[in-house]
């Protein structure tokens, strides 16, 4: 059993694992930054180090100083969050070899999962539909263009070891073929030091449509229904929702089954998370995210699951709390996420509450928000009986937002939100950009 957990990360991931340890009876020593000794994990945790200074290089990122610091302070496990080292194969391997338990999946399969290029082979292995495209890494131009002649434009080059839309580019006619796979891959290599690239059909304004996973280490894995995470900005989320608007009964029996296939032959034991593209009417898988991720709060609102509280459990060793049978998806839950867009000293602070209203923030009145690190700094969640009243209530929760000293996209989310296109349910990935163009730009 898990008695003491190092938080390898900070902001709102942070303070949601220390409060799910502490229900556990869990003691929790959280990783800080120079920029962070003043943030909310570090008054929560029953103790924080700090681990660098405030660039993520030389904090967050830097392995033997985290390490270092969890064996010192005689903790028994590593959790590492999303971002920073959650899904790096070789962190995991360190937290492993030094006796700590990593809590995630294995380095093997962290690895294999990394590798978009596998992944996709390993998807197809276990009969998981996959989107047209390249069979492993393009390793060269011609190669991509006897490719693409066969699939037909628009194609969409993707970085193997990619993530957050990095290495990610659009062809739509053959001239910019070569340049394209030119500047991803310097792209690529520049972000992760990998410049592989491969090539699938672009499907035209899909959704994004993403199901959740639990598995542990005696095989048992379920899933937990699915969040819809189309409205996005640069390839990065702003709005996640559950059910899907535009997934049947019979799609989500399929999709879920079709991913605890995946992670009952690979082996996975945590949470995490398959994606896919649903374009007429059929989904095609994307990727795996192998970690927790940052929209979980919306799969918890409806089935009223600690995801976190799971994942640590089966890295401990013990077996899942339910069962497939006893997943129970009830009503409807929608988050917003509130993102930073500038730093600095919050001088007022007011977290929204009220029936099936939840905030996951690292703010409060006269906390930093640094500028080295991501700009999420808060998920408002709510969870309703029907869509309709799910978006009612997001707009009051928003409207009871206070957040002043720094400015926050709030504006932006009750646009979205109270916008008959996203009301209407029937959009792609493509819909903010429609809103703000209906509108003018934000």
């Amino acid at each position: 059993m898990i008695r003491s957990v190092f938080i390898a990360n900070r902001g709102e991931i942070a303070v949601r694992i220390i409060r799910t340890c502490k229900e556990m009876g869990i003691r929790t020593v959280v990783a800080c930054s120079e920029a962070d000794r003043t943030s909310l994990a570090v008054r929560m945790a029953d103790e924080a180090v700090c681990v660098g200074p405030p660039p993520a290089s030389e904090s967050y990122l830097n392995q033997s100083n985290l390490i270092a610091a969890a064996v010192l302070k005689g903790c028994d496990a590593v959790h590492p969050g999303f971002g920073f080292l959650s899904e790096r194969a070789d962190f995991a391997r360190r937290v492993r070899e030094e006796g700590l338990v990593f809590i995630g999946p294995s380095p093997e399969v962290i690895h294999l999962l990394g590798d978009k290029v596998q992944a996709k082979e390993t998807a197809r292995k276990y009969g998981v539909p996959v989107i047209p495209g390249s069979d492993g890494a393009v390793e060269d131009v011609a190669q991509a263009r006897a490719l693409v002649r066969e699939m037909g434009f628009p194609v969409i080059v993707k970085a193997a070891a990619g993530g957050g839309g990095k290495g990610m580019r659009i062809v739509w006619k053959e001239e910019d073929l070569e340049r394209t796979l030119r500047i991803a891959s310097q792209e690529a290599e520049k972000a992760f030091s990998d410049g592989t690239l491969y090539i699938e059909k672009f499907l035209q304004n899909p959704r994004h449509v993403e199901v959740q996973l639990l598995g542990d280490a005696h095989g048992n894995v379920v899933h937990l229904g699915e969040r819809d995470c189309s409205v996005q900005k640069n390839h990065q989320k702003l709005v996640e929702e559950s059910p899907s608007p535009v997934v049947t009964p019979e799609m989500r029996k399929a999709m879920g089954e079709a991913a605890v296939r995946l992670f009952k032959g690979i082996g996975y034991v945590g949470a995490g998370t398959v994606e896919f593209l649903v374009a007429d009417g059929r989904f095609y898988f994307m990727e795996v995210n192998a970690r927790i991720q940052v929209e979980h709060p919306v799969t918890e609102m409806i089935t009223g699951v600690d995801i976190v509280r799971e994942q640590i459990r089966a890295a401990g060793g013990e077996r899942l709390s339910l069962t497939q049978d006893e997943v129970r998806l009830d009503g409807y839950a929608l988050e917003c996420r509130i993102n930073a867009l500038s730093p600095g000293k919050v001088t007022a602070f007011h977290a929204p509450a009220g029936f099936k209203t939840r905030i996951d923030s690292y703010l409060y009145t006269g906390a930093e928000v640094p500028a080295f690190y991501d700009s999420l700094v808060a998920k408002v969640i709510v969870g309703a009986s029907t869509r309709e009243e799910g978006i009612a209530r997001m707009l009051r929760a928003l409207d009871e937002l206070v957040v002043e000293g720094i400015t926050v996209n709030t504006d932006l989310q009750k646009r979205i939100v109270s916008h008959p296109i996203f009301r209407s349910g029937r959009f792609g990935t493509d819909v903010l950009e429609k809103i703000l163009e209906e509108g003018g730009q934000e």
